[in-house]
């Protein structure tokens, strides 16, 4: 396996511990539907998410989360393949696919949705996937708008 592809598991690798770990430490200390005041403005809550990354296509049914997940999978990791020589490549790579998986891991275990649990003012509560998936999006953004270094 190439360097680039190994970094991109081992970031993978541990975006999906730090969620499935923060993910079982709010389910097991505060109750489902309950919230606690971390600090003005932000809150620690367990609730459930139907949809995708900050509720979007809530209440839409697994499958299509569930396919929309599947395909987006498909497409980085086919990105990525036909990308891998690319500086830095990995680390969205990396996040999108730890953050995909993540919540997936929600989905086929618990089948109630994704636990979510940082509730910020007037948006969405979101968890550790969510966080990852979104840094992963500026990050690939980053990687296909820097401009390439021709050598020699």
């Amino acid at each position: 396996m190439s360097r680039p592809a190994v970094r991109a598991v081992l970031l993978a690798l541990a975006v999906i511990a730090l969620d499935q770990g923060a993910k079982a430490l709010v389910r097991s200390s505060i109750a489902r539907g309950d919230a606690r005041d971390v600090l003005p403005g932000l809150e620690l809550v367990n609730t459930r998410n139907t949809g995708v990354a900050f509720g979007l296509f809530a209440g839409k049914g697994g499958l299509v989360v569930g396919i929309v997940t599947a395909l987006a999978l498909v497409a980085l990791l086919v990105f990525f393949v036909a990308n891998r020589t690319r500086p830095v490549v990995w680390l969205p790579t990396g996040l999108l696919v730890g953050g995909a998986v993540g919540n997936l891991i929600d989905r086929v275990v618990r089948g109630d949705g994704v636990t979510d649990f940082v509730k910020l003012p007037k948006w969405p509560a979101f968890n550790v996937a969510d966080m990852a998936i979104t840094v992963g999006v500026i990050a690939l953004i980053w990687v296909l708008e820097r401009p390439r270094v021709r050598h020699g």
